[in-house]
């Protein structure tokens, strides 16, 4: 039997608590679902890259080809050899 989650007050007041306490004591993790919180935006942090001026040209060559800006195109190119990455790490 897991411990019983007190009421809070505030959110610092939970935070706080669960700081100072393990949530295995209170939470069966093994019970656990996947969610997908579909209609939530991604966090977006702002970078400077520095390319060189012919990838650039070439980047937007290909972004006007698929009619998309080309930062998207960049991010699409990332997020494809990103997961291309972990899979091959997972072997």
């Amino acid at each position: 039997m897991k411990k019983r989650i007190p009421k809070f007050k505030n959110e610092n007041e939970e935070r706080e608590f669960w700081a100072a306490h393990d949530s295995t004591d209170y939470i069966d993790w093994s019970k656990g679902k996947k969610v997908v919180l579909s209609k939530l935006k991604p966090s977006i942090k702002t970078i400077s890259l520095r390319l060189p001026e012919s990838m650039l040209e070439e980047l937007k060559l290909l972004a006007n080809k698929r009619d998309v800006p080309y930062q998207s195109l960049l991010k699409i190119f990332l997020a494809e050899r990103i997961e291309e990455e972990l899979e091959t790490t997972k072997a």
